[in-house]
Parts: structure tokens; C-alpha cells; sequence
């Protein structure tokens, strides 16, 4: 079966359900998306590596990765491998030092975590896409483009009326919570301000 590149294009709330997260993984050089729930630890685990935030203590995902590298085994890619009764499965290909190839069973939000961090590639398959996979028309993604652009500036708004003490308090609350995604909008503020002065 051929395989199809994917890239992670959004993280955000479940609309379908409360407490979990989505991820949406688009086609490379197409216009189907495939949205996966996944779990707020998993979405954090995700948001920290794309931020490339680095935490106090490593996360249970980091750990992974050095106990990985620690044995010469590289994380080749990841493949979103089935889709049975709305669960998505995947597979971590990974390479040992001697070149042998090995296949390890994953949950995909822990696949995609992996994928992050080693900034390996994630596929999956055409059948996977026709079943879940959700076509965006050019108008769609253009007004959820922009939506998600003056969402973001609304919260750079409200973070730019806060002095650069109060960020850096904010900061280490928000670290001390483990909310990254938070982190990063607040350390981006900082670092813009740092670069104005």
C-alpha cells in the first residue's frame, strides 16, 4: 500500500469531546485532513516538543526518546497503521544500530508525540483518509485560518497590557501548572519584547 505523508497542522480542544484534545494531521500537498482525539497529557507532550520547550524533568516522552538513543535506535518514521471501531492504531519503525528494522505497536497521540521529538515523518494510509479523513474546500481553510489567527492575537493582545514582571511571574505559573502551550504564547511575548528594547 502506498503511504501518504502527513504533517501535524493543529492542536486544539475537542469540539466532540470535553477534556480531550484534537490533532489534525493535514495530507502533504493536498487537502485532506484527519483529526485524532487525543488526551490533554498526550497534546501537551505534542505542543512542548513543537515549541521545542525544554521542562524541569524530563516527560515520560523524552524519557522514551533517551532511552532510545541510549541504545542506538533510531525512530524512522511513524505510521498511522489501522482505524478499527473509530481507533486509530499506529506503529513506530524503528532502526537499530546494525540496521535491523523494528516495528513497535503505539497509541497514534504517543506515536505523534515520538514523531515530534525525533522530527521523523508521520504517513498513513489511503483507506485510513477515506474513512476519516475530511476534505477542507479552499473557503473553509482560508476562514479556519483566520479564525485561528485572531484567536491567537486576541490572547497576544491580552498578554501585551502585562509588564515584563508579571510575564515572567505568569511564566512560572503556568510552567508550575504544566500548561506549555501557555508558556510558549507568554515566552514569545518576552522574547519580542526583549528584541524591541
Amino acid at each position: 500500500m502506498r503511504k501518504i505523508e502527513l504533517d501535524i497542522v493543529a492542536l486544539s480542544h475537542s469540539v466532540t469531546q470535553s477534556h480531550n484534545y484534537a490533532v489534525v494531521l493535514g495530507e502533504r500537498g493536498g487537502s485532506r485532513r484527519l483529526p485524532i482525539v487525543i488526551g490533554s497529557f498526550e497534546a501537551q507532550a505534542i505542543a512542548v516538543a513543537m515549541e521545542r520547550m525544554t521542562p524541569n524533568r524530563p516527560l515520560t516522552h523524552d524519557l522514551f526518546k533517551n532511552a532510545l538513543e541510549t541504545f542506538n535506535i533510531e525512530l524512522k518514521e511513524v505510521i498511522i497503521s489501522n482505524l478499527l471501531d473509530g481507533i486509530f492504531y499506529a506503529r513506530l519503525v524503528c532502526i537499530k544500530d546494525g540496521g535491523e528494522v523494528i516495528e513497535i505497536d503505539s497509541r497514534t497521540s504517543d506515536a505523534l508525540a515520538m514523531a515530534v521529538r525525533f522530527n521523523c515523518p508521520i504517513y498513513t494510509f489511503e483507506f485510513i483518509l477515506d474513512a476519516a479523513g475530511v476534505v477542507l474546500e479552499d473557503s473553509e481553510a482560508e476562514t479556519q485560518e483566520t479564525e485561528e489567527a485572531s484567536i491567537g492575537e486576541e490572547r497576544k493582545r491580552a498578554l501585551s497590557s502585562y509588564s515584563i514582571d508579571a510575564l515572567n511571574k505568569l511564566l512560572e505559573e503556568v510552567l508550575t501548572e504544566e500548561n506549555y502551550e501557555r508558556a510558549a504564547e507568554i515566552r514569545d511575548e518576552i522574547k519580542r519584547r526583549q528584541e524591541k528594547s
